[in-house]
């Protein structure tokens, strides 16, 4: 399909904030408060058994460079900045449920704690691999077909890019992968992505009159939002260093700090804050504290949230070159994001405080 045909991607300067009522926002906010905690709590990587971690380790260390393919093919299609989180959180879920499922079928137990490897085992395995991409694309299309049912992915496009890649698949097979995710993940597919967070909170300033514009910020959210999912290892990895202040992280450690991997509303607030301190880093401890009272998080957590994204972005290597956020030379690193994060709960309950 020529680019003439695509469709249009809306420009950043459609969306608009300040159109919808205080009451409606304040329940959206609890709302994705209660998601967020509720999915913090449980972690979704939550004490994975040996096998699983073994078959999706090298998803993990890959995940930058998928979540750049699903970027990229996003960006070829003209798909919306929602439709690109929503199918990398897709297809991470998918992911990891299929390497659960393998192991949970291609392992035979021979005593009390004894295990060993069944016969398909590796055909498994293999297969899951070589229909990687096709998985992929199936994401993609789900979610285009959830943000904007009007300018979905079609078959043809799809088959179009597949077969451009030297993949000989059906519009059969094609149907078919799509089902494949949907049963997998039990037709839960409508995920939350870290970008309604950000968009919540820069609507919860905008109201709380924060002196930099939402919309301001909001082009440099997305940027930076980018950046933590192509940067996902380092920016996470200088998080949990700073968590437990040590430069080399125990095992243990390291499963407790799932949790804050999947607390959104943490990076989200971050990633504010990092924008803000780009924007105009003279109100970035007005904005920081704004968003500790909407959220709960500390402002060391926001800080340090802040100064890992803003490090990893500019790529500084000495710490005379690194950015340093206004007083974050002041705290301990150690406590600054507990393991697991402290429950946010009783405060972002309280309506009162929400928009002020």
């Amino acid at each position: 399909m020529d680019r003439a045909a695509r469709p249009r991607s809306a420009s950043l300067g459609d969306f608009q904030f300040g159109a919808v009522a205080t009451e409606t926002i304040e329940d959206a906010l609890l709302y994705l408060a209660r998601r967020n905690e509720q999915a913090s709590q449980q972690g979704f990587y939550a004490a994975p058994g040996a096998h699983t971690v073994v078959l999706v380790a090298p998803f993990e260390l890959a995940f930058p460079v998928l979540a750049e393919f699903v970027f990229l093919l996003s960006e070829q299609w003209c798909l919306e900045k929602s439709v690109r989180y929503q199918a990398v959180e897709i297809l991470e879920r998918f992911m990891v449920k299929q390497a659960e499922d393998i192991c949970a079928q291609a392992t035979v137990q021979l005593g009390d704690s004894e295990w060993t490897e069944a016969p398909n085992w590796r055909v498994r395995k293999e297969r899951l691999c070589s229909q990687f991409v096709l998985r992929l694309v199936s994401c993609v299309q789900l979610a285009s077909k959830l943000s904007f049912h009007y300018k979905i992915i079609n078959n043809v496009m799809a088959l179009h890019f597949l077969q451009g890649l030297g993949y000989p698949y059906t519009k059969e097979e094609l149907l078919e992968s799509e089902l494949d995710v949907l049963k997998s993940l039990d037709f839960q597919i409508n995920l939350s992505t870290p970008l309604e967070y950000v968009e919540m909170l820069l609507e919860v300033l905008g109201y709380n009159g924060c002196v930099v514009p939402a919309t301001q910020l909001h082009a440099t959210c997305l940027t930076l939002l980018d950046l933590v999912y192509l940067l996902h290892g380092p920016v996470y990895e200088s998080l949990l260093r700073a968590a437990v202040g040590d430069a080399t992280p125990s095992q243990l450690q390291g499963e407790k700090f799932c949790s804050v991997e999947e607390d959104f509303m943490l990076l989200a607030a971050g990633v504010i804050a990092a924008s803000a301190f780009m924007q105009n880093h003279a109100c970035w401890s007005q904005v920081v504290g704004h968003l500790h009272s909407i959220t709960g998080i500390t402002a060391a957590s926001i800080a340090e949230f802040s100064y890992a994204v803003l490090t990893h972005g500019v790529g500084a290597s000495t710490p005379g070159q690194q950015p340093v956020p206004p007083g974050r030379e002041a705290w301990v690193p150690g406590p600054l994001l507990p393991l697991p994060p402290p429950p946010r709960q009783a405060e972002a309950t309280d309506t009162s405080g929400l928009m002020s």
